[in-house]
């Protein structure tokens, strides 16, 4: 689950992590109050989305003004800045070209800027440990540094066992080329954002520019947090922090449903049970030549009434061309699901081609129940088969 900046900050800032003082403005008015409280003489407006690139994105009535993230230096320059981001959308690099509408700004405080570093933690899966990484290319994408400077980019992965010391956090800020007390400062900032990370089952936390300050000191100018799904059974408070705006609907649908959907931009839905299996899928349509419109993963336990939903999610996607169903039954057996496809069949007037591959439990009765359904579903014997099937019934159609 994602969450916006100024929700980030907030969070961070509980646990010790230094940031700016700022307020979340949903109207120009309430922006400009908001820069009030603010001691200047500059102030930062920031357009509140899910995406980064913000700074740099332009919005799609006014492609050819300032972007995402604007300075004023009155309040009433902060009302006239968030009366051109609120309501009207931000495209950027991460957004696509239908981009975001901005809904709220962040106004906040100015900042003496004397450096720009990047600094990020996640779990790195191979090592089974969570890495620290920084930078001293700040402000840059950090999928660029490591393409392009992948020395820039210093590690320190952490022991679950014996967990973060001081150590660790000096040996990064002597790496990025601090000094006097900003190595104190920095080291303090990591340890913070570390306990933070752990206590928030975050999957990523990023802070890109973290800055060092005219007068040393080391704070977060923007904040990225990302929290583990898995984990937020633990974590009530932070359901109030969703915004289900920010959210692909059918993505949003799938949730309710208990089903693992993420859009794609194919043209073959995909229903598959596991997530390896599902990949798998996606992986093979691309080697025949089309690509996957969809992850859709209706887990071990499925039923007829999952996968009617499933269904309704996929073929409410209008670049769906074709549907490519690959099930191996264990849990969830072939036969059950064999009977959810032909009643989502029934009661969705499926109308795009239907590519159905069963193995595992009951399959000779799942494929049983598909042939005496009297249903134009095209059987498949294997994935390969299947694949062929899909993207040739695709071409058929086009």
């Amino acid at each position: 689950m994602n969450i916006h900046e100024y929700q980030a900050k907030e969070l961070l800032r509980r646990y010790g992590v230094a940031v700016l003082d700022g307020h979340v403005a949903w109207t120009p008015e309430e922006a400009a109050a908001a820069a009030a409280k603010l001691p200047g003489p500059v102030f930062v407006v920031k357009s509140q989305i899910h995406a980064g690139g913000r700074g740099a994105g332009r919005f799609a009535d006014d492609p050819n003004g300032k972007g995402g993230v604007r300075l004023a230096k009155s309040p009433a320059e902060v009302q006239a800045a968030a009366a051109a981001m609120i309501g009207h959308t931000l495209v950027t690099k991460q957004t696509g070209p239908a981009g975001k509408q901005v809904s709220r700004v962040y106004v906040e405080a100015g900042c003496d800027i004397a450096r720009e570093l990047y600094l990020g933690l996640l779990v790195d899966r191979a090592a089974s440990r969570v890495v620290i990484m920084a930078s001293t290319e700040g402000g840059m994408e950090i999928e660029e540094v490591a393409a392009h400077h992948p020395e820039k980019i210093l590690k320190a992965h952490i022991d679950p066992a014996s967990g973060i010391s001081g150590f660790h956090a000096r040996k990064l800020a002597f790496g990025l080329g601090l000094t006097g007390k900003q190595v104190a400062s920095f080291t303090k900032f990591v340890l913070a954002l570390y306990g933070a990370f752990l206590e928030l089952d975050c999957a990523i936390v990023e802070i890109n520019p973290l800055v060092v300050t005219g007068a040393g000191e080391i704070v977060a100018l923007d904040a990225k947090v990302s929290f583990d799904d898995n984990a937020l059974f633990r974590h009530k408070d932070l359901e109030s922090l969703r915004d289900d705006t920010e959210m692909d609907p059918k993505e949003l649908e799938a949730g309710r449903h208990e089903l693992n959907y993420v859009a794609l931009d194919g043209e073959i839905g995909c229903m598959v049970n596991g997530a390896g299996l599902a990949m798998a899928t996606m992986d093979i349509i691309k080697l025949y030549g089309s690509s996957p419109a969809n992850f859709l993963d209706v887990g071990g336990t499925a039923d007829a009434a999952r996968v009617t939903e499933a269904f309704r999610i996929i073929t409410s996607d209008t670049n769906v061309k074709a549907i490519l169903v690959n099930i191996f039954g264990g849990i969830a057996k072939c036969d059950m699901i064999a009977e959810g496809i032909v009643a989502a069949s029934k009661n969705l007037s499926l109308k795009v081609p239907l590519v159905v591959r069963l193995e595992g439990t009951n399959v000779e009765e799942g494929k049983r129940i598909l042939a005496a359904s009297g249903l134009a579903i095209i059987p498949a014997d294997n994935l390969a088969d299947a694949a062929q099937k899909v993207v040739s019934a695709v071409r058929k159609g086009a």
